[in-house]
C-alpha cells in the first residue's frame, strides 16, 4: 500500500484550488483571450519602435526582449518568473504562446485532469514549474473496459466503442490489468481523445473462467 501511494505522491511544488467547472467553450475562450492580448501588445511595442526611429539593432533586442517577457497576472508580480495559462491537451499543457509544456504524469492522474481543463503554469526564475489547475472543464464519468494496444503499448478505456487514451500512470496507480472494468472522466460537451482514470474494478477470476 505504502509503494502505491508512493508512486503517484504529488509534488510538493504543484498546488491546487478550488474552482468552479468550465465549459469546453470557456476554456478556449479564455486562452484565446490571453493570446489576444499577447498579440495586441506586441503590436503596441512595434507601433513604438516605428514611431521613435529605432535603429534596427535596437528594434531587434526589443521585439526579443518583449516576446520573452513574463506575462504576469496582477498579484503575481513578486513571483520572479514567467506566469503562462494553458489548456490540459490529455498529456501536455498547449501554452498562450503556443508552445507545449509536459505535465507531471503523477500530478495529471492524481488530479484527475480531463483534455480541455485550463492550467496555469508558474515558471520560477531557478527553472522549476508549478502547474495549478485554474478551471476544470464539465465532466461525464463513463464505464469502460481497460485495454492495452498490442503495437503501441498505449493503455485505452473503451466504452461504447469509443477508445479513450489515459495515462500508464493512473494504471499503475490503481494496479490496472488487461480487461479489468474502469471508470472514465471526459470532457461532457467536447471530443477527446484522452480521459481521466478514476477506477478501475478488478474482475474476479470466476467471471474469466465463463
Amino acid at each position: 500500500m505504502n509503494e502505491r501511494n508512493e508512486e503517484l505522491e504529488q509534488d510538493e511544488d504543484v498546488q491546487e484550488e478550488e474552482v468552479a467547472p468550465l465549459t469546453g467553450y470557456d476554456t478556449k475562450f479564455a486562452l484565446a483571450m490571453r493570446v489576444i492580448a499577447n498579440m495586441k501588445e506586441q503590436l503596441e511595442n512595434l507601433e513604438n519602435i516605428l514611431a521613435g526611429q529605432a535603429e534596427p539593432e535596437d528594434a531587434e533586442w526589443y521585439l526579443t526582449a518583449a516576446a520573452r517577457r513574463p506575462i504576469l497576472d496582477e498579484g503575481e508580480s513578486g513571483f520572479g518568473g514567467r506566469v503562462i495559462d494553458g489548456v490540459f491537451d490529455g498529456e501536455q499543457m498547449v501554452g498562450e504562446d503556443g508552445r507545449k509544456y509536459l505535465v507531471p504524469p503523477n500530478y495529471a492522474s492524481k488530479s484527475k485532469l480531463v483534455e480541455g481543463d485550463l492550467l496555469r503554469l508558474n515558471i520560477a526564475s531557478n527553472g522549476k514549474f508549478i502547474f495549478k489547475q485554474k478551471g476544470p472543464i464539465d465532466r461525464n464519468r463513463l464505464m469502460g473496459t481497460l485495454v492495452q494496444d498490442e503495437i503501441s503499448g498505449d493503455w485505452k478505456v473503451i466504452c461504447d466503442g469509443h477508445a479513450y487514451r489515459v495515462l500508464p500512470a493512473a494504471v499503475s496507480f490503481h494496479r490496472g490489468a488487461i480487461g479489468d472494468d474502469a471508470v472514465v472522466l471526459v470532457p461532457k460537451n467536447a471530443p477527446s481523445r484522452w480521459g481521466a482514470l478514476e477506477n478501475v474494478i478488478k474482475r474476479s477470476e470466476d467471471e474469466w473462467s465463463m
